[in-house]
């Protein structure tokens, strides 16, 4: 075939899939029918996208971090909300090629494994943020009008109004939010209906979008979380689990605060060093509105032991955040869009893909887009040692051209460059060192 496409022979390779009484062969997948395990407990009418493309569909929502071990095999697809997937789990999974969390949060999921093994890991976020939202303003509510203490004086039969009466109430407040993603935003937005001025720390590296949502919202940026902690009546942590977050709330993130500051944790238990948040309790410095704890119980119910639930100045909930019916049919139908993205071949919200592009360079190939022309290419990088690490192929209107981007582990030769353009198909090759 020379450059315009023409050619004197064709040779035509025809592949044809294993009769139907050989499935599965191992290696053989169909990939538009999966096989879905949901690992918690979900509202099955949600599923019904799935089911009506011909994908299974397993509830199993008894499943734990040790059953999934054997439970895994034989599954293409695994959703968890709060079940552990553990490195083992991840092994077990011999057809496993994604799994998604259904919620924001991936500290549950064994990532380091699943990018070992090739498996995608996808989350679903945001679509929970109005619930966490409105939870954290009920804390805030709480705190002030000591709302719990109100019921429980009134269950018991006692009428103590003159006690009750003693509130700031909320308007005019400073509140300062640690972590400006969906839930930060909702939670901001809440807090300007209520008359709170809203402030946050400075960050260059925002999204366009994050950016825009600060500046209709009508949040304040300020240099330093010294100066936000030391200007905010309430401070609301958002952030995720991380190793720069555990004990983010320490004895001097604490002394930086106003007397009487109330702290709203709907985040994550460990982002509080517990003893520390004790002892400015019971020195009546602060105050607190608490939904998630460093030693939550793994089960739904049960006994919990914890001296900062039961304290007089705490306002506590069952890490409930989350939990609205709305927020878990937005969550459960964000799950049904991710899998239905990872069927299409562009898996949405990947949380273990490199965000940027690796190798050493990148080549541009534009060539006729035709069968066996990009294995061509593949086999000479290959015969050169030459890694492919990323890569992407688009297709020009017509169908007629394609232009393909590979980043490869190391700059060709020059004679790796001529050796591609001897490929009859290839029109170009621009090599591009990564900076």
């Amino acid at each position: 075939m020379d450059r315009s496409g023409h050619c004197d022979t064709v040779r035509l390779e025809v592949f044809l899939p294993p009769p139907p009484a050989l499935w599965p062969v191992p290696g053989w997948r169909v990939r538009d029918r999966l096989r879905i395990l949901y690992a918690d407990e979900i509202d099955e009418s949600r599923l019904a996208p799935l089911r009506a493309a011909g994908h299974e569909c397993l509830v199993d929502g008894a499943l734990n971090a040790e059953t999934l071990v054997d439970a895994v095999p034989g599954w293409d697809v695994l959703v968890v909300r709060s079940t552990r997937v553990n490195a083992d789990a991840v092994a077990a999974g011999d057809r496993l090629g994604l799994i998604v969390r259904a919620g924001a949060g991936t500290d549950n999921i064994d990532k380091v494994a699943a990018s070992a093994r090739g498996v995608f890991v996808c989350n679903v976020p945001g679509r929970n943020a109005i619930a966490v939202a409105e939870l954290t303003m009920g804390l805030l509510l709480a705190v002030d009008r000591r709302i719990a203490d109100n019921t429980a004086d009134l269950r018991a039969g006692r009428w103590d109004k003159s006690t009750y009466t003693e509130a700031d109430g909320l308007f005019g407040k400073r509140l300062g939010i640690i972590g400006l993603g969906d839930i930060g935003l909702a939670v901001a937005e809440r807090a300007k209906a209520f008359g709170l001025s809203v402030s946050a720390e400075r960050k260059p590296d925002r999204s366009p979008r994050i950016q825009a949502a600060i500046r209709s919202i009508g949040i304040r940026m300020v240099d330093s979380r010294e100066a936000l902690l030391a200007e905010s009546d309430v401070v609301s942590l958002h952030v995720p689990k991380s190793p720069e977050t555990t004990n983010l709330v320490d004895s001097a993130f604490l002394a930086r605060l106003p007397e009487g500051a109330v702290l709203l944790n709907t985040s994550r238990g460990d982002v509080i060093d517990e003893p520390a948040l004790l002892d400015a309790l019971d020195r009546g410095v602060v105050r607190a509105g608490l939904d998630v704890w460093a030693n939550e119980p793994s089960s739904g119910s049960g006994g919990f032991d914890s001296v900062l639930a039961g304290h007089p100045r705490v306002v506590g909930t069952h890490h409930i955040g989350a939990s609205t019916a709305q927020a878990q049919r937005s969550v459960s139908d964000g799950t049904v869009e991710a899998i239905e993205a990872y069927v299409s071949g562009s898996p949405i919200d990947c949380v273990n893909l490199r965000s940027q592009p690796s190798g050493t360079c990148s080549v541009n190939i534009r060539h006729l887009d035709r069968v066996g022309v990009l294995a061509k290419v593949f086999a000479v990088l290959r015969a050169n040692g030459l890694n492919v690490q990323q890569m992407q192929n688009q297709v020009f209107e017509g169908g007629e051209a394609a232009v393909a981007t590979i980043n490869i582990s190391l700059s060709p030769t020059q004679e790796v460059v001529d050796a591609i353009l001897d490929i009859n198909e290839v029109f170009n090759v621009v090599v591009i060192p990564q900076q």
